[in-house]
This record gives structure tokens, sequence and C-alpha cells, in this order.
């Protein structure tokens, strides 16, 4: 019997992706998604759409959101992310966030905390708005930042602020898998109350093997378990085993730079895996570079700053489409008609005419010519 039912069960799915093509075909322009979400939101035929189950604002400036995702949803390995878009005041905006939750979860549900900044537009509006049954839009899980499938020697883990996310979503999966080799996890928060996870996070320390975990508060010296930033000293009171451990460490720009720069001169630099969602000061290897900078379409130029051309198209008075600003995404992607700009993230060098640049990390080298 069990066997009739696995063997007609993939047919069933063929059968009705045929007929979902079928009826989309037929429900042009629109396509069926825009009729079946009339009937239930979270419902599509293409795209992952998740129901918000639960929200709590488990910090000031913090919401953790509890989704339940349609079966568009493919899964996730820890430490990976995913595309969340929300409506504001009409427009999409997108932005990245990763999982928190064990990958191993199979409750159906994922879990997102998100840290509301002083200037995000989206962080801002799910930290005041978000609620219980609302829908949002979601991609497919990314990203190469993950914890590996072999349980390493030795794990260290470093993180400060909300780049805790995917290090939680690691140490809550390595815990399910009943991982017991050591492993050092290193959080930097401005003040005890900042810092999310921590009641979770002192319990998993009483009681989960082999973990270790230092608390840094960087604007309330004594409270944790080491003061100041991250430097040889302090990572050596921290892990003495350091350059033997595989580690991870996703936070601001100060902090992955530091770790950089202590892993590549100990020459271990590929023991280290880092993962960012914001961009450093990128225009001063181009701000040389003297310029203009034309928007064909909206038929007029300015000199060049040496910032990316998404920024300097905004305080041109444009409004491009735009996601994540971190060259993720590709909601920004534009024509480059004219001239070479330079990859902020690779440093890579795209020349025109006709090519497609992501406007959001494209830094314009001389005079240039978009499609905007």
């Amino acid at each position: 019997m069990s066997t009739e039912v696995t063997a007609t069960r993939p047919l069933t799915r063929r059968v009705l992706r045929q007929a979902i093509r079928v009826f989309d075909n037929v429900a042009t322009p629109t396509g069926v998604d825009r009729y079946l979400e009339l009937v239930r939101p979270s419902w599509s035929t293409t795209e992952v759409r998740a129901k918000v189950v639960k929200v709590a604002r488990t910090t000031p400036r913090t919401v953790t959101l509890t989704l339940r995702p349609n079966s568009n949803w493919a899964g996730f390995v820890a430490g990976q992310y995913t595309q969340l878009s929300v409506e504001i005041d009409g427009v999409a905006h997108t932005r990245c966030y990763s999982m928190t939750n064990a990958a191993t979860d199979d409750s159906g549900l994922i879990e997102l905390s998100v840290t509301a900044h002083p200037l995000g537009l989206v962080s801002q509006h799910l930290h005041r708005a978000a609620r219980k049954g609302q829908v949002i839009r979601l991609t497919r899980a990314q990203g190469f930042f993950t914890l590996p499938s072999v349980e390493p020697e030795h794990l260290l883990l470093i993180s400060g602020g909300s780049g805790i996310t995917p290090v939680m979503s690691m140490l809550r999966t390595r815990n399910a898998l009943g991982w017991t080799k050591p492993v050092t996890f290193v959080h930097y928060a401005l003040t005890q109350s900042d810092m999310l996870y921590r009641s979770e996070l002192e319990t998993m320390a009483r009681t989960a093997p082999g973990l270790r975990l230092v608390k840094v508060f960087t604007d309330e010296p004594g409270r944790g378990d080491l003061d100041g930033f991250l430097t040889a000293t302090q990572l050596e009171q921290a892990e003495p085993a350091w350059r033997q451990s595989e580690a991870f460490v996703c936070g601001p720009d100060s902090l992955m730079a530091a770790a950089r720069a202590l892993f590549a001169e100990a020459g271990v630099s590929e023991r280290l895996h880092t993962e960012a969602f914001t961009l450093g000061n990128i225009t001063a290897e181009a701000g040389a570079v003297a310029g203009t900078l034309r928007f064909t379409e909206s038929e007029f130029g300015v000199a060049s700053d040496g910032a990316p051309i998404l920024i300097q198209a905004e305080k041109a008075g444009l409004a491009p489409l735009h996601g994540c600003r971190m060259g993720i995404c590709h909601t920004c992607t534009r024509q480059l008609c004219a001239g070479v700009v330079r990859d902020a993230v690779t440093g890579e060098l795209t020349s025109g005419p006709d090519t497609n640049i992501r406007i959001c990390v494209s830094v314009p080298m001389g005079d240039v010519e978009i499609d905007l």
C-alpha cells in the first residue's frame, strides 16, 4: 500500500504543475498567481511567500519574525539568508536576512531576526509594523557562509550586532545534530540589553557539550567576559587555538577587517569565512577618477563623486528601482551605455556599451553613461 502511494505522489505533482502552467498561460496578462492570492495571499505557483505566525520584539531595537513559507520554499543550510520583500508606501523594497532557527527544524517554520538601524527603511518598517497574519515575499535560501557538513575539530564563531543571526542558526543546528567537538562563540554587542538571544545563549553555554560563550559589551566595559574590540591579544584570550580553528565571522566592517588582518598575518586566511550585508566606504579608490556620470534616459549628467551610481543617481533626484543595495538581489540592474565601472565588492572592471551592471555596487571610472 505504501509503495503505491509513494509512487503516485511524484506523478500527482507533475500533473498539478502541468495543469498550473496551462492555467497560467490562459490567465494572461496577470497570471494565475493574481487569482490565487485573492483566495489566500500566501498561495503562489512560483514565488516563495510566507505568512507571519508570530512577532516578538526581543530587544529594544529588534523584532523576531516566525514565518510559515509556502511549498515553494526548499529549506536552507545553517548560515544562509533569504531576500525579504515588503511593500512600503506602495513601493516594494528588498533586503537580505539570515535564518536563525536550526536548519534541521522540520516544523515548516523559519525564523528571522531584524535589527532596526537608524537609516534602515525596511528594518525600521518591520520593527514598527510587522504583524501576525501578514504575508511577505521571500526568495529561496542563498549564500555560501554555511556550517560545514562535517563537524570541524574546532569551530570559532565571531559576530557583532545583528551579525549574530547566521551564527545563531549554526549553533542551533550544531546542537540539533549532536555535535560535541569544541566551539567558541565570541559576540560583540553595545550593551547587555542589546544582545540578541542572550538568555538562550547563556543557557546553551551551560548545557551544550563543548560550547564556550565569550560576551563583549563595547559600551559597558567590565560587564562582559572581555572588553574592547577584536585584537590579537583579545582573540588569544577568547580562544588560544584560533589559528587551528575553522572560523566564521559576521558583523560590522571594522570587525571583519580586523579578523581578516589577524588571520592573514597568521598565514591562515583559508580558515576564515566572512559574511556582510553592508558596504563600507568604497569611494576612496575611485574618488580620484574624475568624470561625468550621464543619465541617458533622463537626459542630464552630474560630476562623478566616486560613489556608486545608485547613490549618485539618488543625490541627483532620481529614484532607481533597487533592493538590497549590496549587489546581491540584482533588482537595480541597469544597462551601461558607455564608459568603465568598477565593482566595489570584487574590484572587477566592466566596460560598455550595452552591458548590464548592478548600479548599487558599480563605481564610475571616468566618464560613464547609464540607462537611467
